[in-house]
């Protein structure tokens, strides 16, 4: 596959998936708004998306105020933002139409249709939609891109690359949205949670979808502690680090094992195989995200150089 072929389906991929992990983040920091909050955190949640994903200094001149309205147009809806939906599934089918004759119909058309209803909406018609609803509307689409990869395409390089954009783009997410919450929730570590956080902890677990996996693991209460192995080490987690890392290097493995960012991935993933969560939590949960995110980020680096001639 020629370099550049590989490079639009593997951020075909990313594009798509980071549309859905933002909007995943949205519907969890909106759910958590309609929650009673005693310590003053209510607009401090709003920073959140903007951390992942906004420019502050645009948002800071265009809006001025941090407001639920006003996080929620700049992150769903803005063009101008280039971590909003709107622009991730805009790079998304711009990668798509430059290797249309990589993908099945049932891909391009799917990206292509999200696009065009997502240009038809605007903030008013979000509000009348419902936001719950359009972060489900959301989600949704991502899922029939990903069903349409699956379901329709050879497994071939494109379809390795696409697989490979996914889940290196929903590792970094993993991570930095796990960060975020561990600081603006708190860890609960002395004492049991108090009834807000424990309705908070479980709109961060069905953010990753992970509400009713969490109760099938673990059988008792939400605690940080168990959130975070949870996403984190568990591979049967679908979201999870570890399961993130493991997807990779199978991909990896299968297009050249001999190649730099295989090697990177493989310690990386033994990195995380050797690891407990006890350990992790002593030496900080942030910092080993961090940690991550940058292995992460050199990782993808790799990937450029390796496959797709980027320098």
């Amino acid at each position: 596959m020629l370099g550049r072929t590989a490079n639009n389906v593997y951020w075909m991929a990313r594009y798509v998936e980071r549309a859905e992990n933002m909007a995943r983040l949205l519907a969890s920091i909106y759910h958590m708004s309609l929650l009673p909050a005693s310590n003053g955190s209510a607009l401090r949640q709003w920073e959140a998306p903007l951390s992942l994903g906004g420019n502050r200094a645009v948002f800071d001149e265009r809006y001025g105020v941090i407001s639920p309205g006003n996080v929620l147009a700049h992150m769903a809806l803005d063009g101008d933002n280039p971590g909003s939906i709107i622009s991730s599934v805009r790079e998304a089918r711009e990668n798509a139409r430059e290797t249309r004759t990589n993908l099945t119909t049932e891909v391009w058309e799917g990206i292509n249709q999200t696009y065009l209803e997502l240009e038809g909406i605007s903030y008013s018609k979000m509000v009348d939609q419902g936001f719950q609803e359009f972060f489900e509307w959301v989600k949704e689409r991502s899922h029939l891109f990903r069903g349409a990869i699956y379901g329709t395409m050879r497994r071939g390089e494109a379809f390795t690359f696409s697989r490979l954009g996914t889940f290196v783009e929903r590792a970094d997410n993993t991570a930095r949205f796990l960060s975020i919450g561990w600081d603006t929730l708190g860890t609960g570590g002395k004492g049991s949670l108090a009834a807000e956080d424990y309705y908070r902890w479980g709109a961060l677990l069905r953010a990753f979808s992970a509400f009713k996996a969490y109760r099938e693991v673990y059988s008792g209460i939400i605690e940080p502690k168990r959130v975070a192995e949870l996403l984190v080490l568990r591979e049967d987690m679908p979201r999870s680090l570890q399961a993130c890392t493991s997807e990779v290097l199978v991909m990896l493995r299968a297009t050249r094992g001999d190649a730099s960012c295989t090697r990177v991935a493989e310690d990386v993933h033994r990195s995380l195989q050797r690891s407990r969560i006890d350990g992790i939590l002593r030496t900080g949960l942030p910092q080993f995200l961090n940690g991550y995110i940058n292995r992460n980020n050199e990782l993808n680096t790799l990937i450029g150089r390796d496959f797709m001639l980027v320098l």
